[in-house]
This record gives C-alpha cells, structure tokens and sequence, in this order.
C-alpha cells in the first residue's frame, strides 16, 4: 500500500492500533453523543448509555481506521499525518483493514440489540458516507467538506436516537449545530495548510478557489451556526441560560471571523481554527449546565 511496507513492524504496538482509530476525534463524538443523551426526553437507562458509548466508539473507530487505510499513500505526504502507523510503516495495512472491519462488524449489532434499530442505522450512514464517500471525494472537489460533515455531526444525533427511538427537531437542530461547526472549522485548516493539501492531491476550497471564496462561505455558514444553535430555545431543547451563553458565545466568533477579515491571512485562519477549538465546548458546556438548572 505504500513504499515503507518492507520496514512494516511485526510487534504490532497496542498504540498504533489505537491511534487508528483516531482517539481525540473519537472522544469528541462520544461526548457530543452523551450530550444528546441528556438533552433528549426520556430518562435512558445505564445500560442504554453504556452501549451507545461502547457502540458509538465502536462504529467511529473503524470509520478512522478505514480512512486511515485508504489515505495511508496521501498521508505519507503531508507533515502532519506522516507519521501515523502505516505511513510510518509500523502496521502491516491488512491490520489496518481487518481491525476496522471488525470494529464496524461489532459496533453495528451491538446498537441494534442494545440500544434500538434506529441508533445503529445512523451509526451505519456516518460509518459508510465517511469511508465510502468522503474519503474519496477529497481528491475530486472542495465540496467533500460538506460530505464529511455528515457523520462527523452525528454524534448528538445517535445519542438523542438512543434516548427516544425517533428523529425530532432537537435531534436534529442538535446534529446541525455540529454540522454548520465542522466547515469553517476545516476552511481554517485547509487555509493555513493550503499547500500541503494541495501537495497530497486533495482539493479544498482555498486551495481550488481561492481566499475570498473561502472567506465568504465561512462568514454564512457562521451565520446559520449561530442560528442553528441559538433555535435549540425555542425549540424546547434548552433554557434562557443557555440561550444568553450561546449568544454572547455566537456573537464572539462570528465578530472575530468578521473583522479579522480586515487583516485576513495565515495567522487569521490559525486563530480561527483555534476559536473554534474553544467555541464548541464552550457551548456544549452550557448546554449541559442549562439542562442542571
């Protein structure tokens, strides 16, 4: 699969493995999963929480896996990713595969029969549009973001699916709220990257059409972030608290993107990239704490 599997290690290091499946991003989904939990009407039980955390890391492990087998030449050739396991030829890539299979093949009855049908149905969609779809349409068009935003906004989805076995506005508002995130959030990224992107035969917007056409998606899918997340109130997902968070919270980043377009470069798009950092659990923290009050 790549010019490093005559190095490939036969120790298969425990760490390797795990980094495949993408920890930090797999933390993220379960946590935003949890929060779906909580929001959603119902009190779910222990069990039913337990298996849709073990189902769900289950199900995003192998989607990492997977991408990471097929990327394993492209990642080879960008400095951020070149030292991942099978790039780095640590792993044999069958491993690779086989671990990602299994994972999926566990983590899709485990939510049927242990949390409901619909759950895992979900769980298969962002499984599937992740490995099958996104992966390869980064090498044919900038609009693969919008495709990969699909399963990794599916975490407060599963987790309000687990809670009432239905699809409700909420679900649904809470799913957008990540959804809207994941754009500006990778624009920034590809902004300050956009040579190594380039490099490696992946398309993105700034690297296909340049910084004001980046610029400008960024500001309106900033403004339907905000929207989508300030609609969860009246909606009846949350509270007045949450509603003066979010708020003040929307107003900061959507303030900082607006006029830090005056100076608009590399260092504006790393800032960005990092406000987004802080946006998020910044607002799925009031939203856990306006649901305790």
């Amino acid at each position: 699969m790549n010019a490093r599997a005559g190095i490939v290690s036969r120790s298969l290091p425990l760490v390797d493995m795990v980094s495949l499946a993408k920890p930090r991003i797999t933390m993220m989904v379960l946590i935003t999963a949890l929060g779906g939990l909580a929001l959603a009407p119902g009190t779910p039980t222990l069990f039913t929480a337990v298996a849709l955390l073990v189902g769900t890391a289950l199900m995003v492990g192998s989607a990492n896996t997977l991408n990471m087998y097929l990327e394993s030449d492209i990642d080879a050739l960008m400095t951020r990713t070149r030292d991942r396991p099978l790039p780095a030829g640590r792993l044999d890539p069958s491993v690779a595969l086989w671990f990602g299979v299994g994972q999926g093949l566990v983590g899709t009855p485990l939510l049927t029969f242990a949390v409901n049908p619909l759950t895992a149905m979900l769980g298969v969609i962002a499984l599937l549009s992740y490995v099958l779809v996104y992966t390869p349409l980064k090498q044919r068009t900038p609009a693969a973001v919008w495709v990969g935003a699909v399963p990794g906004a599916m975490g407060p989805l599963l987790g309000w699916a687990a809670a009432t076995n239905s699809l409700d506005l909420g679900g649904i508002a809470l799913f957008g709220v990540m959804f809207f995130w994941q754009v500006p959030h990778f624009h920034a990224i590809a902004s300050f990257r956009v040579d190594e992107y380039r490099n490696a035969g992946l398309k993105t917007l700034p690297g296909e059409r340049g910084d004001s056409a980046t610029h400008r998606e960024i500001i309106v899918v900033l403004i339907l972030q905000v929207a989508v997340s300030l609609s969860l109130t009246p909606l009846g997902v949350t509270g007045a608290p949450y509603l003066a968070a979010a708020s003040i919270l929307g107003v900061a980043y959507f303030g900082y993107a607006v006029f830090g377009l005056r100076t608009a470069g590399t260092q504006w798009a790393r800032r960005l990239f990092f406000a987004s950092l802080v946006y998020l659990p910044l607002l799925f923290a009031a939203l856990v704490l306006d649901g305790r009050l």
